[in-house]
């Protein structure tokens, strides 16, 4: 970050001794560095320029990278029954209008909806399909798409929040959710070492946390995790994780988590593509709800 200072330089009055020329300027030195003090609180969150535009956010969604990047199993079933879970969906501008009575009818219970990605993008049908779940009678959420290698962590949380990221104590909305994905423009862990990536997550998660009370879900695939934070275990004890993997079962866990709380486990179910289990009861489910 570029620091300046606003002090104007001033010629010395011919008046002024040597002894007070020095004082004044150990006293502009120290208001200056007092300055610095706020803008040097945070070594992992520098945030230096504004973000640059998406070039194709409607094409990001929860998910979207995945195919291109591990195995996967579009038409296995979830081996779990229904009976020992909770069937959600998740959804973005990419969806458009969504039938949320359909869904309703074919037990679907939850939705999240796609509120953001980076600095620059706004989902422009996050209202209809965030209150369209909600008075169907679903529990719902958003979620952030992030680009770590836009903006830093703090600024996107702050972005997220401020558009559709919040959470209300309503007992119908879920935690904000954090979707880390292989880099849909370029380098697989958005060119930063795991120690920048790791540093990333937590900033906007500790940001989340201080605006809204809630630790955010964090999404993603155990291969991106491991390949981009070096399998870091620092989240595991206060994010729940949203796993993904279009399979049978959800397979090995990032390491740290005992178990998921969401499993996306297919991009092509029903009527709008990706569905997912919540790991629990519909009781368990609005207690997350709750927090």
């Amino acid at each position: 970050m570029s620091l300046k200072s606003g002090n104007a330089h001033r010629a010395p009055s011919r008046l002024r001794s040597p002894y007070a020329i020095g004082g004044l300027g150990v006293a502009v030195t120290a208001a200056v560095l007092a300055t610095l003090v706020p803008a040097t609180a945070s070594t992992t969150d520098p945030d230096p320029a504004p973000a640059s535009s998406v070039p194709h956010p409607e094409r990001d969604w929860m998910g979207s990278t995945i195919a291109h990047h591990e195995r996967t199993d579009p038409n296995a079933l979830p081996r779990s029954t229904r009976a020992a879970s909770v069937e959600g969906v998740d959804v973005s501008d990419h969806q458009g209008s969504v039938d949320w009575a359909a869904l309703w009818d074919d037990n679907v219970r939850f939705a999240y909806v796609k509120a953001t990605e980076s600095t620059t993008y706004k989902n422009p049908s996050f209202a209809s399909q965030y209150n369209g779940s909600f008075e169907q009678g679903m529990i719902r959420g958003a979620y952030h798409f992030a680009l770590p290698d836009r903006s830093g962590g703090t600024r996107q949380a702050d972005f997220f929040v401020a558009n559709g990221g919040d959470w209300s104590d309503d007992g119908k909305t879920l935690p904000p959710v954090l979707d880390l994905e292989y880099n849909p423009y370029g380098a697989t862990c958005y060119g930063l070492t795991a120690s920048q990536i790791v540093n990333w997550i937590g900033d906007f998660t500790a940001r989340v946390k201080e605006r809204t009370g809630r630790q955010p879900v964090i999404y993603t695939t155990t291969g991106w995790w491991k390949t981009c934070t070096g399998n870091s275990s620092a989240f595991a004890e206060r994010n729940p994780l949203w796993l993904a993997r279009y399979a049978a079962t959800p397979g090995p866990l990032p390491a740290g988590w005992k178990t998921h709380t969401l499993w996306q486990y297919t991009s092509s179910g029903p009527l709008v593509g990706d569905h997912n289990r919540f790991n629990g009861s519909l009781a368990g489910l609005r207690e997350l709800a709750s927090g």
